[in-house]
């Protein structure tokens, strides 16, 4: 039996935690990870309790919605929210971060990006990734990662 990697394996948590967003527009997961383990994971979608852009619409401004939390984001909050530590983390996003993100993680000390789809990656996002350490990968994730049919018992 051939196992999957851990980068398949914590971009497949992305993916699937991405099924969760509110978002009408783009749909993002993100899922954080310290020693092979996941600490927290995220996806797109409004403040707890609030109106939701599935139920609602979006609110545009500028081109961005700004109902929407951004995956990433949802996943620092989450560790800040019940004291679960960041620094040296990886991060795991079915996206390229947007610049906001980008300095969240850069913040959070988290050392590796990795992520599945190119997004309006900004040259800004990577310049400072790259003063401050931060490792950027790319890591598709192949269909065959998560396609039930072909898992055998």
């Amino acid at each position: 039996m051939n196992r999957i990697s851990w980068d398949q394996y914590f971009m497949a948590q992305s993916h699937l935690l991405a099924l969760r967003s509110t978002c009408t527009r783009l749909t993002v997961g993100a899922t954080i990870v310290r020693d092979k383990r996941i600490i927290a994971g995220g996806y797109n979608g409004s403040i707890a309790g609030g109106d939701h852009c599935i139920d609602k619409g979006c609110y545009v401004i500028d081109n961005h919605c700004v109902r929407t939390i951004h995956a990433e984001m949802n996943a620092l909050l989450q560790c800040a929210k019940f004291g679960v530590p960041t620094d040296g983390a990886e991060i795991y996003v079915t996206h390229f971060p947007c610049l906001q993100c980008c300095k969240a993680i850069i913040q959070a000390g988290i050392k590796t990006v990795y992520y599945a789809k190119d997004y309006k990656n900004h040259p800004y996002a990577l310049e400072l990734f790259e003063q401050a350490g931060v490792k950027v990968e790319k890591v598709e994730l192949t269909e065959e990662v998560i396609d039930f049919r072909t898992i055998h018992h």
